[in-house]
Parts: structure tokens; sequence; C-alpha cells
């Protein structure tokens, strides 16, 4: 079986799980990922895991390619410090990077800046950063927010965390704004979702530049998905941007509590003492929604906890959230939620309950009652 790199006529053929290259000419793949901040050290050091596990796989099938993988810090004092309680010293800050670059990559986003605004230099040398430099620009999570802000995104086709969605379209309407994706390429540029979607993002660039094959070797090894599935809709609240709208915090737990009933617009206009009319355009106004997706959003919502913690079929979970039938529930979730319910129980129940041990922690002490 053979396959080639997307940007060049390298051949490679695999043969009893080897990967075997012709062309010995030495090619490095500069990758520069820069640390916005630290909160989550998956942001930048699932990607970078990604392209230094790729290399020991070049290197033992005898290839003479590689990817230079650089940890960059943002500011000056080459400092980043973690949510994690680990402080680290980058060998470089971005703004001392002068050569060209094969693949740069910003994660996260300091949305907080000091007064002193210690980021701007990292932003002008940002947007320097083009197609003439640099082949390739991504950025994890909220690095959306850094590449919009240095001005390389406008017009593009991005996302980012999910619970994020809403507030990058706002500052920046000139995006396509989706959500959904845990990654999104838009001609020279690359965007990932949420904290371990860097790892999506990086194995699909790792498959651009050394094929499917490898790509599947170094997913296995990291004992991640290669392909993902679902999307990041999965993963966020459908109630999240509603929460604090008047009629809808009101009317959340009495529609829970009703769920299983008929809840057309003139049973909740009555139960708040207004009239239809006005009950709905008092709704739509605070919520952007009309009330009947609110109170599917609801139902979908409690499907979902149903579906993380108990072992209740699918048809009782359909009835008991007013879903209507197993085939009507099927389509509401893969509508918002792009997925089926039986794919979301796979993905999201209760873990323990999936090891199949139903008392996985045996206390050596009866010391412990059930009130402990």
């Amino acid at each position: 079986m053979s396959f080639e790199t997307t940007k060049s006529t390298r051949k490679f053929v695999v043969m009893k799980d080897e990967v075997l290259i012709s062309d010995h000419t030495k090619q490095k793949k500069k990758v520069v990922i820069v640390a916005m901040t630290g909160r989550m050290l998956m942001d930048f050091v699932g990607p970078s895991d990604v392209f230094t596990t790729t290399n020991i796989f070049l290197k033992d099938s005898g290839s003479n390619d590689e990817y230079e993988v650089q940890i960059a810090a943002p500011t000056a004092d080459k400092k980043v410090t973690t949510g994690a309680g680990i402080k680290i010293l980058c060998d470089t800050s971005a703004m001392d990077i002068k050569s060209s670059i094969d693949t740069l990559i910003i994660c996260n986003y300091e949305f907080h800046e000091s007064p002193v605004n210690l980021f701007q230099p990292f932003y002008t040398w940002l947007a320097k950063r083009t197609e003439k430099n640099t082949r390739r620009i991504g950025s994890v999570c909220a690095g959306t927010f850094a590449l919009a802000k240095a001005g390389l995104i406008n017009q593009h086709k991005v996302t980012t965390h999910w619970n994020l969605n809403e507030k990058l379209q706002r500052n920046y309407p000139q995006l396509h704004v989706d959500t959904n994706l845990f990654y999104a390429k838009d001609g020279h540029i690359y965007t990932s979702g949420g904290v371990s979607s860097g790892v999506d993002m990086a194995l699909a660039m790792v498959e651009e530049d050394f094929g499917k094959e490898l790509a599947i070797r170094v997913a296995r090894e990291l004992v991640v998905y290669r392909y993902r599935p679902g999307y990041q809709s999965q993963f966020g609240s459908l109630l999240s941007s509603y929460d604090s709208s008047g009629l809808s915090l009101k009317l959340r737990n009495w529609v829970k509590e009703h769920l299983h009933e008929n809840m057309d617009v003139r049973r909740i206009a009555d139960h708040l003492n207004m009239s239809t009319r006005n009950f709905t355009r008092v709704f739509h106004k605070q919520t952007g929604i009309p009330p009947a997706k609110f109170v599917e959003k609801v139902r979908v919502e409690e499907a979902r906890k149903l579906l993380e913690d108990t072992d209740n079929s699918l048809e009782n979970i359909a009835e008991l959230c007013g879903l209507g039938g197993l085939s009507s529930m099927r389509r509401t979730f893969l509508r918002l939620l792009m997925t089926t319910p039986s794919d979301y129980r796979r993905a999201f129940r209760t873990s323990l309950s999936d090891t199949g041990i139903d008392d996985p922690y045996i206390l050596e002490s009866s010391n412990y009652s059930d009130a402990d």
C-alpha cells in the first residue's frame, strides 16, 4: 500500500507496519507553538506530543523528515505560568523568531491583559505572519481570538471552544464561526475547538504532511481517535446562553417538572399570567428563539442527563422527556447535537458504570457509613 504527502511527490510505502521512505533529503518542518496562557497544559502540550511522536515514527522508519518543535512564550521574559501550578521557562519568545515557519499554532488567549498591555509586541509580531512566511497558521481553543485580534482571519470560517462561540461572533462579526466542529480549515488557517481538539487538528496536519497511515499510527500510540466521532455540540449546554434571561430562568424548572405533558405556548403563557401574544413577543426578545424551541432544548438537556446517569431504555427516556417516540428523539438529537441518543450514551454515560464493575472501590474498613 502506498501513499503520498500533500505538498510533495515523496513516496511512502507501508510494509509490515513500517514506513519506508525513498527520499533521503533532510526535511525539517519548523513548528512553533505559542502558549498564550497556561491555564490548560493540554492546549499546547497536546499538539506538541502529536508532532514529537510523529518524529519517533519517522526516525524509526529511516526517514530524514522531521518536525522541529518549539514552545514559545508570548512575552519577552519567556515565562508561562500555568493553572496547574507549574511555571515554564521557554527557550524563546515568539518575537525572537524572525525566520519563516512551517506551522504556527497559538494556544488559548489572555482575556485579562495587564494595564501596560503586556502582549502588544506579540500581536504586532503575529500580524506580520502571513502565507509568505508561514505555511500554516492555527489556533487551539480561545487562540482564535488571538488570530482575530491580529487581523489574520477576517472573512474566514473558524471554530473555537463551544462556550465562546457567541462571544467570538459578537466581537468579530466579520468571521464565520461554527463551533460544532472539532477543527476547521480555511485556506492556510486552521482553528480548533476546546482543549483536546488541538490534538485532532495536529493529527490532521500530520496526515496532510505524511499521509493517513502515519497519522493513524500516531493516534494509536497516543490512544486517541484519528477521526473523533461526533461534534463539539455534544459537549456544550443547549441552554447556557439563556440561563440569565428573565422569562427563561423563571420557566426552566417549571418546564422540567412537566416535560412529559403537552407544553404549547398557550399553556406556558397562562402559567405566567400573560397573553399568548405578549408572552411570545417578550420571550423572543429576551432569548432570540421562540418558546417552542426553548422547551425542546430543555427536553433534550434532561434526556442527556438520563442517558448519562441511568440505564433507562431509549424509549422510556423519550417518553419521560416528552420527545415523542424513539425516532422523533433521534431526529431531534441529530439536529441539535449532531449525534444519536445511543452514540451520546456510549460517549458520555457515567464513567464507572462503563467499566462493568459494580463496586470498583471496595473499602477495607467498615467505619464508613452510607452518609459518609
